[in-house]
C-alpha cells in the first residue's frame, strides 16, 4: 500500500514536471501509463528490497559497530544481541615519606583492563575482564550471568565474592588511590555460582554464592581442597521511596561467609603503600573453619557522601601440629564531599562540564578524608603463629584527597595517606616505621 501510494505520488510529480511535451495537457491514457510504468519500478526496487533483506537474515544477526559506556553498543537490529568494548588504566606515582626507606618512589601501572561485555538473546550477560599491569596477564572477570528471572539471576564464573562494601564497588568508582584496611580482610575474586536480585530497582538487593574460598583479600583460580566457601550479602536503600529526600541515598547491609580450608595459605596484610606489615610465621597453613561478617553503609545527599564498613575475619590454622583459632578485624569510615555541586554517589562523579578551558568548563572538584584499622589477633604473637619483630599486631592509617574529574573518562587524583604500625620494628624490636604517601593517579575510562 505504501508502495502504490509512492508511485501515483511520484507519477503526479512528473505529471506535473513539465518534463514530457505532453504535460502541459495530459490525457488520461497518457497518466494511466505513467502510472503503470512507475508502478512496475517500484514493484522491482520492492523485491530487491525483500532479496536483500532475505540475504542479510540468512547471515545471522548482523551487529552496529559501537565501544564506551556512552556509546550505544554493538547490537542487532532487534536489540536481543548486544556486545560492548570498555577498558579502564590507572597509572600511578607513589612517593614515600623518608620515615621508611624500605619503601620505593616509583611510577606504575596499578591496572590495564580491557573489558568486554554483552547479552546473548535477552537473557545471558556476559563479562570478560583481563588485567595487563606490569606486563602480566590476569583473569579477573570471566562470567555469565542468567537474568531470565529478574528476582532470580543466576552467574557463574570468576567474579568478586559478594563481602566487601569498597571491595564491590568498581576500582574506576573509587574516592581513593587504595583501599582502606577493611579490604584486607574480605575475599577478592573467585571462581563460583551466584544467585543474586533485587527488588523494587534496588530496594532490596541479595546476594547468594558458592564458591572455592580464598583467604582474607586474596583471589584464585584453582583449587585445591573439597571444602567451599558459602557467603551470603543483603543490601536495602530503606528510603529509597520516601518523599523525605535528605534519607533516599542511605544504604545499609550486612554480609556473612563461611566455609571450610585444607592447607590453604594464609593471608598477607599491606599498607596503603603496598608494603607487607604483617605475614604468618613459616609453616602456617588455613585448615578448618573460616568466618567471616561485615555491617556496612553507605550515605549520599547531594554532593556529600559517606562510607563506613566493619570487617571480622575468624580462621582456623595450623603450625607445626598445633591447632588455634584466630579473629582479626578491621573498619573505616570515609567521607567525600563534591565542591563543584555534582551529585556524589556509590557510582562514582560525572561533572556537570567537561574540563575546556577558555569556555567556562572545569570539570568537577571532590575533596575526601578518611581514617581506618586493622588489628590482628594478639594470641596469633603468644602462640607463635607470627613474629611481633617481623610483622606488626595493628595498623591504624588516615588520609585525605583531592580528586578532578575532566570528564566522565579522564580523572585526577591526589592522596595523602599516612599508617602507623605497632610491633614489627625488626630485630631490635618497637614498632615499625611509620608510612607516609603520597598518590598521583592518572585515570581512563571508557
Amino acid at each position: 500500500m505504501q508502495f502504490r501510494s509512492l508511485g501515483l505520488g511520484l507519477a503526479a510529480a512528473v505529471a506535473l514536471s513539465g518534463a514530457p511535451s505532453w504535460a502541459a495537457d495530459p490525457s488520461a491514457e497518457d497518466l494511466r501509463v505513467l502510472v503503470e510504468d512507475l508502478q512496475e519500478e517500484v514493484s522491482i526496487l520492492r523485491r530487491k528490497l525483500e532479496v536483500n533483506e532475505e540475504v542479510q537474515a540468512s547471515k545471522g544477526p548482523q551487529p552496529i559497530a559501537g565501544a564506551g559506556a556512552d556509546v550505544e553498543p554493538v547490537r542487532t537490529p532487534d536489540k536481543s544481541f548486544d556486545l560492548r568494548f570498555r577498558a579502564y588504566t590507572h597509572f600511578d606515582a607513589r612517593y614515600f615519606a623518608e620515615e621508611d626507606d624500605s619503601n620505593t618512589d616509583t611510577f606504575i601501572f596499578r591496572r590495564v583492563r580491557p573489558i568486554v561485555e554483552g547479552t546473548l538473546g535477552n537473557v545471558v550477560d556476559f563479562r570478560i575482564m583481563p588485567d595487563f599491569a606490569n606486563s602480566t596477564l590476569v583473569l579477573q572477570d570471566a562470567y555469565v550471568n542468567l537474568k531470565y528471572f529478574p528476582l532470580a539471576n543466576l552467574q557463574a564464573g570468576k567474579f568478586k565474592g559478594p563481602f566487601g562494601l569498597e571491595r564491590l564497588q568498581s576500582a574506576t568508582a573509587m574516592t581513593f588511590v587504595e583501599r582502606a584496611l577493611p579490604t584486607q580482610l574480605v575475599p577478592n575474586r573467585d571462581l563460583g555460582m551466584m544467585l543474586h536480585g533485587n527488588w523494587r530497582e534496588g530496594l532490596i538487593q541479595y546476594q547468594l554464592a558458592l564458591m572455592n574460598g580464598v583467604s582474607d583479600g586474596s583471589s584464585a583460580d584453582v583449587d585445591s581442597a573439597d571444602g567451599k566457601d558459602v557467603i551470603g550479602r543483603l543490601f536495602v536503600h530503606p528510603f529509597q521511596d520516601s518523599a523525605t529526600e535528605w534519607l533516599s541515598g542511605l544504604g545499609l547491609g550486612v554480609a556473612v561467609g563461611v566455609g571450610e580450608t585444607e592447607a590453604g595459605v594464609p593471608a598477607v596484610y599491606r599498607s596503603q603503600g603496598q608494603a607487607t606489615f604483617f605475614t604468618y610465621a613459616a609453616g602456617t597453613a588455613s585448615d578448618g573453619q573460616r568466618f567471616r561478617w561485615s555491617p556496612q553503609f553507605y550515605y549520599y545527599y547531594g554532593p556529600f557522601g559517606m562510607l563506613g564498613e566493619y570487617v571480622r575475619s575468624s580462621q582456623d590454622l595450623t603450625r607445626n601440629g598445633v591447632d588455634e583459632n584466630f579473629d582479626n578485624d578491621a573498619w573505616q569510615i570515609a567521607l567525600n564531599y563534591v565542591v563543584t555541586g555534582e551529585n556524589a554517589s556509590f557510582r562514582g562523579v560525572v561533572p556537570r562540564e567537561d574540563f575546556a578551558p577558555g569556555l567556562g568548563g572545569w570539570g568537577a572538584i571532590e575533596v575526601a578524608g578518611r581514617y581506618h584499622e586493622l588489628h590482628v589477633d594478639e594470641d596469633t604473637f603468644n602462640t607463635g603463629f607470627a613474629s611481633i619483630l617481623t610483622s606488626a599486631s595493628d595498623a591504624k592509617a588516615w588520609g585525605v584527597g583531592v580528586n578532578w574529574y575532566l570528564n566522565r573518562w579522564v580523572k585526577l587524583m591526589l592522596n595523602y595517606d599516612r599508617t602507623s604500625f605497632d610491633g614489627g620494628g625488626g630485630a631490635d624490636g618497637g614498632d615499625r616505621p611509620a608510612e607516609s604517601v603520597v598518590f598521583l593517579r592518572w585515570q581512563l575510562s571508557y
